[in-house]
């Protein structure tokens, strides 16, 4: 539909313009989180890490509401009672709180969740429901497409995979970078060094 493509494209933009300006701003230093980049003292980035977390939070409900339901289909066959909606719906929320205490860096687990999750629901399931319940043979002209996006999908899913398992990538989470020390850090910008300090001016606005 018409609001499909459109909110599409705009995540595009919006994900392409933030890509773009980060590097441009950071070029070798960028983080996966483009908020690790900005140093402790930098006012802007820290109002910035506060939305994001109101964000999350925000959003953290519906997810719960989704678990509590898969639970609650899954492991008691009908509609919960109020105590039981409160216990289950608590524990949910203890589970993920004690997950999220315990361990400072999920990245590892961002990357198995995309190859063994999202990589299937995009490409393989969707191609092979198509060529399983579709009339004809498999290897007819209308459904080569198909057929592609389905060996892309495995080899996606089994190259992130390996890569994955093979080379993990490193954490540097809550780190402070290491242009934001005090001997780095130049008069006109908190959070470059002093050879990029004539593009931060620049840039730095465009990404707050």
């Amino acid at each position: 539909s018409c609001i499909t493509h459109v909110s599409t494209f705009v995540a595009v933009f919006i994900s392409t313009l933030f890509a773009a300006s980060a590097y441009a701003t950071f070029t070798g230093y960028t983080q996966g989180d483009i908020l690790e980049n900005y140093c402790k003292t930098d006012d802007l980035a820290t109002l910035g890490r506060f939305c994001y977390g109101m964000c999350s939070v925000l959003s953290f409900p519906i997810e719960c509401f989704v678990t509590r339901e898969v639970i609650m289909h899954t492991f008691f066959s009908g509609p919960l009672t109020t105590l039981s909606h409160a216990i289950v719906t608590v524990m949910v929320i203890a589970a993920v709180c004690s997950l999220s205490l315990v361990y400072d860096c999920l990245g590892i687990v961002l990357e198995l969740n995309g190859v063994l999750s999202a990589t299937p629901l995009i490409f393989i399931v969707p191609s092979a429901c198509y060529l399983k319940l579709s009339q004809g043979h498999w290897y007819q002209i209308d459904k080569l497409f198909s057929c592609v996006i389905l060996i892309a999908g495995l080899l996606i899913m089994t190259t992130g995979l390996v890569m994955t398992i093979l080379n993990p990538q490193g954490c540097s989470h809550g780190k402070e970078m290491a242009y934001c020390m005090s001997s780095n850090v130049t008069a006109d910008n908190g959070t470059l060094p002093s050879s990029s300090a004539s593009q931060s001016s620049i840039f730095t606005g465009n990404m707050l």
